[in-house]
């Protein structure tokens, strides 16, 4: 995270080949550049990692008082916040404004489709121009173009990879979690045909879960894992994932469905019940983040409690740290997790 010099706009007009009134037109997108020379300019953007806001490279050393919170969705059509997995990023934020709240500072938020995830590195580079510091989710862009962009401006992964080297981080025990919850359906009640939903292959909280479940379940002879689902963290996931499941008629049904995350369970509690299955009287289901909705269900939710606000606390908290002084050690925190039992897994109502 040392930093370096920032490019100007004549650098990326040299880089390309073109005029610094061509790298104008291109960064406010207007007309009569043609489409090679175009992508020209903005490949050169992307590869010196440019910020085109002169206003805030003059002011680069004063404060703005600003935090972002970068985080990313997959949104289909007919789809509300009930239906994504916004509800981690509402309680993270809850945690990132008690800590700003002390100190008179306010949070930009900014949602990302996943759609676009190619071009989030530019997007990324234009939110950092406008903060302080910033706070990302989800494993938006790899470890190189972090690099880039933690040269800019102070950078804190909110449930990233712990390794990551250009950040500081903070994570939940996800290994620690998700192997409780193994171990209490295969020797509490028996299961050892578990089916499990996962998160998003590029989120590094998803597939730690998913490792570590199945390292778990691997661990018990004749226990197995009868299929897996990649999804995306949203409640429509879970739907899709058991329509599937379903739909392959000839195999019998696994004993449990576990999820990456409660929303995918909430999906799919809501199809298994819809198609006449009861949970967990034929099939038993389980989640991960402890939602509150989830303690409101019949059957209420087994899960895994993540401490969602403290997340969003602690990283927030890293990243002033971080402002203050820059050439302090890169930090990484893991915080605990804690197995939630309740009837959906078969055991009685607590």
């Amino acid at each position: 995270m040392n930093n370096r010099p920032a490019s100007t706009l004549y650098d990326v007009a040299r880089a390309a080949g073109v005029s610094t009134a061509t790298v104008s037109r291109v960064v406010h997108d207007q007309d009569k550049v043609r489409p090679a020379t175009r992508q020209r300019v903005l490949e050169a953007i992307e590869a010196l990692g440019y910020i085109p806001d002169a206003a805030a490279q003059s002011m680069a050393r004063q404060r703005k008082e600003v935090i972002g919170l970068v985080t990313i969705e997959s949104r289909g059509p007919d789809t509300d916040i009930e239906q994504e997995g916004l509800l981690f990023t509402e309680e993270v934020l809850r945690g990132v404004e008690l800590v700003l709240s002390e100190i008179g500072w306010s949070v930009l938020i900014s949602v990302l489709r996943a759609e676009d995830r190619p071009g989030a590195f530019r997007q990324l580079q234009k939110i950092s121009a406008k903060v302080d510091g910033m706070l990302i989710a989800e494993g938006i862009v790899d470890s190189a173009r972090l690099a880039q962009l933690a040269a800019r401006v102070p950078v804190a992964l909110v449930s990233g990879a712990v390794d990551e080297p250009h950040a500081d981080v903070v994570d939940a025990d996800n290994r620690g979690g998700s192997i409780a919850l193994a171990r209490h359906l295969i020797e509490q009640h028996g299961l050892t045909r578990l089916h499990y939903i996962a998160g998003p292959a590029e989120a590094p909280d998803a597939q730690e879960r998913r490792t570590a479940f199945a390292e778990a379940v691997a661990g018990y002879p004749g226990a197995a894992i009868t299929g897996f689902f990649e999804g995306r963290f949203a409640a429509v996931s879970g739907q899709l994932a058991v329509r599937e499941l379903l739909a392959a008629a000839k195999r019998p049904l696994p004993d449990a469905v576990v999820c990456g995350n409660d929303q995918m369970a909430l999906g799919a509690m809501r199809e298994l019940q819809a198609a006449g299955i009861r949970v967990p009287g034929d099939i038993a289901v389980a989640g991960f983040d402890d939602i509150h909705v989830g303690s409101l269900l019949t059957p209420a939710l087994t899960t895994v409690r993540q401490p969602m606000r403290l997340l969003g606390e602690r990283a927030c908290s890293l990243l002033l740290e971080r402002l203050a002084d820059p050439s302090r050690p890169r930090q990484a925190e893991r915080l605990p997790t804690e197995l939630i039992i309740r009837e959906s897994c078969g055991c009685p109502p607590r």
